[in-house]
């Protein structure tokens, strides 16, 4: 039972975003390109969410991957779609500047 709420509910070990990092994590940044010019991670990559599909190209699949937008809604559905095509060290970082203070 314990398991169950823990699935629905995403409870589980923290992350170390940090660490994703020094791993060689990518971050991706889904939101849309005047959103990303309006402020984002220095090194983060623009993908937005409705072109992700046809840029995985970009996307390495050896290395953890980070997704993050304005809120963490479109990050989540980011993960989701590179997990269902191959990326198995997908992590949702949530808000671009939350992510930020979180690997800084």
């Amino acid at each position: 039972m314990i398991q169950f709420f823990k699935k629905i509910f995403g409870i589980g070990p923290a992350t170390n975003y940090r660490l994703l990092m020094q791993n060689g994590a990518a971050i991706i940044d889904v939101r849309t390109p005047q959103e990303y010019k309006n402020g984002h991670i220095q090194g983060s990559v623009n993908l937005p969410l409705d072109s992700i599909k046809s840029n995985f190209s970009k996307i390495r699949k050896d290395k953890p991957v980070i997704t993050c937008c304005a809120s963490g809604m479109r990050s989540g559905v980011a993960k989701k779609i590179l997990k269902a095509n191959g990326f198995e060290n997908v992590y949702n970082g949530g808000s671009w500047n939350g992510l930020m203070h979180k690997i800084h």
